[in-house]
């Protein structure tokens, strides 16, 4: 609690980034309200693998260890990839990264969404800093000098020196602050499922760039890949009609048949692919974060890493804010976080958005050139070890 008996901070959210932030919080001293419209549906081991997977980088990893929930999540089912390899399915030219060129074990790390949530919920709701309301809906919000005021649906009322919106893409937190965004719809869709193939996966993250979007294989845990095929919406709607057999074998085409044959695939699901950038991250005491401050092309499952640096910064940031003994929700403060992360955040999603425009293009002298750089990159030790860096997140 602060000083004055009010709640620190009030999180809209249960989801991966909002239940990463109220474990931070709390685990930091701060008093904190988690509010959650329903509770996340639970995972259970036994269970097959969530259509909906993520390439956790190695400082996502790193803060949900601070948080001590990485040694669950690993132990359950994460996959470890040691490799990367990209090439162009219109061009010559190919990038292979390899985590034995930094020292490393892994690049990253393949674990499904609903795994994440379930662990960080069990952690949240067992601790005793974190006020959890759920179901609850924030239906008003005030927005004060000095605290600002979250009404539920309910009537309770909640009085905090911030609040901060983690609920998705889909915010009502964000609607009620009159926040608005741009971006565009890809008009794609991503195709996803589970596959078993005729060779090992390698333990390797494998993405072909394709005129209708991007195909990734990402390695299970299991031994399957798990695929994420964008395609534009009418393709997307052919695919998910075919039988298994007719799917599997135009899949198995699609990759280059890089794993051999493609022998099994779990029910496919789709979802619409969108560029959202909230034009404001801060409104009052009230600040945005995850999906709800930006949504981006899931270009290799990066999204959830670029939500969760979203957690690093501004624990780091309250953190200092007490330190000086200041108002954690005071302007200076969440300006600072605004500055850093729409910065960062619309780097990541415009610097995805290019990489979707000039592989998905069909011109001849861009693919060319893409090829080109692609090989480039590939046969240049130097690159290759910013570009691991960069996956990493220590940029």
């Amino acid at each position: 609690m602060n000083r004055r008996g009010d709640i620190d901070a009030i999180v809209v959210g249960a989801g991966a980034i909002g239940g990463a932030i109220a474990l931070a919080l709390a685990r930091d001293g701060f008093a904190v309200a988690l509010i959650e419209a329903r509770e996340p549906k639970s995972w259970c081991a036994t269970d097959d693998v969530d259509p909906r997977v993520v390439a956790l980088a190695t400082d996502a990893r790193d803060l949900l260890a601070d948080l001590h929930v990485w040694r669950a999540i690993e132990t359950s089912r994460a996959g470890a990839y040691r490799h990367m390899h990209v090439w162009d399915a219109s061009a010559p030219g190919e990038l292979h990264l390899d985590a034995a060129e930094r020292g490393e074990a892994s690049l990253g790390w393949i674990v499904e969404n609903k795994l994440i949530q379930h662990t960080l919920w069990q952690a949240v709701t067992a601790e005793p800093a974190v006020r959890v309301l759920c179901p609850a809906q924030v239906a008003q919000i005030e927005n004060a000098a000095d605290a600002v005021t979250a009404t539920l649906d309910d009537g309770t009322r909640l009085r905090a020196r911030v609040l901060i919106a983690a609920e998705g893409a889909q915010s009502s937190v964000r609607d009620t602050l009159g926040i608005p965004y741009t971006g565009r719809d890809y008009g794609q869709r991503a195709v996803v499922a589970h596959v078993g193939t005729e060779r090992p996966h390698q333990s390797t993250a494998w993405q072909r760039f394709q005129p209708g979007g991007p195909l990734a294989f990402l390695p299970l845990a299991d031994g399957r890949c798990s695929v994420v095929w964008s395609l534009p919406d009418a393709q997307a709607a052919r695919v998910l009609a075919l039988d298994d057999a007719a799917f599997c074998a135009e899949l198995g085409c699609a990759f280059d048949f890089r794993l051999g044959t493609i022998t099994s695939a779990t029910p496919r699901a789709a979802f619409p692919l969108r560029l959202r950038l909230a034009g404001e991250f801060v409104s009052g005491r009230c600040l945005l974060a995850g999906d709800t401050a930006h949504l981006v092309h899931p270009l290799a499952g990066q999204g959830m890493n670029v939500g969760l640096r979203d957690a690093r910064a501004l624990r780091v940031i309250l953190r200092d804010a007490r330190a000086r003994d200041g108002d954690i929700g005071a302007t200076p403060v969440l300006r600072r976080y605004a500055r850093e992360r729409r910065s960062q955040s619309t780097l990541s999603a415009y610097a995805f958005d290019a990489i979707e425009r000039v592989f998905g293009s069909t011109l001849a002298p861009v693919a060319l050139l893409r090829g080109a750089a692609l090989a480039t990159a590939g046969a240049l030790p130097p690159l290759r070890m910013l570009l691991m860096d960069a996956a990493a997140g220590r940029y």
